[in-house]
This record gives C-alpha cells, sequence and structure tokens, in this order.
C-alpha cells in the first residue's frame, strides 16, 4: 500500500493533485508539473538527510493514488501531511495508509509523537483522523505548537498520534481479531 517515492510517478501523482478537491489541501502548492517534480526530489534528498518520510499511496493495483509525508522531523517528532486522489475518496485508503505508515513511523524509524495540522473547514480529514482510536485533539494539550501553527489566524486543529498510544491501541486491535 506505501513505497518509497520515486519520480517515475509524479505524472500520475500530479494530475490527481490538481483535483479542486484536493489541491488546496496539499501541502505543496505546485501550479507546473515541473515544481512538482522538483518538490519530489527535494523529499527524496530530505528522506536521506532523515529530516523527512515520503510515501506513494498505491492501490491494489500498483498505481499511485496519493502521498503521505511526515515532515519537519526533530527529536523523534514530526507533522503528517497526507492527500488521496478523488477517484480514491471513501474506499478507505486514508485510514490503511495511516495505519501502514504509523507503523512503519513507530517501529521502523522510532518516531514517537506524530503532529496532524487539519485545516478546519476540512471536514473530510477532520472525520478520518477521528476514526483513529489513537489520535488525540491535541489544541491545548501542546498549546505552544497549536499557537505555533495558528500564528496569524486560527485555520487548524491540531491531532497527534503518540507511539505508546499506537502500540496499546493496535495490540488491543490484533488481540479482538485473534479472539
Amino acid at each position: 500500500m506505501l513505497k518509497k517515492r520515486d519520480l517515475q510517478e509524479c505524472h500520475s501523482l500530479y494530475d490527481l493533485m490538481m483535483d479542486p478537491a484536493v489541491f488546496p489541501y496539499v501541502r505543496y502548492n505546485c501550479q507546473l508539473y515541473e515544481q512538482y517534480l522538483f518538490i519530489t526530489k527535494q523529499l527524496i534528498v530530505e528522506e536521506e538527510q532523515e529530516t523527512c518520510i515520503s510515501r506513494t499511496i498505491i492501490n491494489e493495483n500498483g498505481h499511485p493514488i496519493g502521498t503521505i509525508d511526515l515532515y519537519d522531523i526533530v527529536n523523534k517528532t514530526g507533522f503528517l501531511a497526507t492527500w488521496i486522489g478523488t477517484p480514491y475518496f471513501g474506499k478507505g485508503y486514508n485510514q490503511r495508509a495511516k495505519e501502514s505508515f504509523f507503523t512503519e513511523l513507530f517501529l521502523e524509524h522510532n518516531i514517537e509523537t506524530v503532529f496532524l495540522k487539519v485545516r478546519k473547514q476540512n471536514i473530510r480529514s477532520r472525520k478520518a483522523i477521528e476514526k483513529l482510536p489513537y489520535a488525540k485533539l491535541a489544541n491545548d494539550i501542546n498549546h505552544q505548537i497549536y499557537k505555533s501553527i495558528n500564528n496569524a489566524q486560527q485555520i487548524y486543529d491540531l491531532y497527534k498520534v503518540e507511539r505508546l498510544d499506537f502500540l496499546d491501541c493496535n495490540k488491543i486491535m490484533q488481540h479482538d481479531i485473534a479472539t
């Protein structure tokens, strides 16, 4: 469901990203394909420098359908950015991609905390996050970070996923499945 980024998928991803239902919520506002290609190259370099972890979300046929990134990684903490193309909305890809990515982050990269900033008007993303039993609204818990992402006006809600909460929740879910 996830693979390391490569430049061959940029055309497909760029076309999906330009959809008006997707574009306003994508972290990188690329107007041109060449800009998207440059940013993808930059993400690959940042991953080598361990300041970013970036994956392409693929469907069951191996086609790229979106991306998921952990960026601004400092002290085992970073921010999550995810987008999926419109044809794949409502099919469970977002939740499965997050589950897979969190597993990789917490078990392979020793990340401790993942923050998610969600535009208050982005109802689709907020509903997706609230389906995750281990995600917590962190506006008050991490007030300094909340203030920093909303320095001019309150645009975002802040959520967080802690490594231990994710692992504990997955133990419970695996136990429920086994019994």
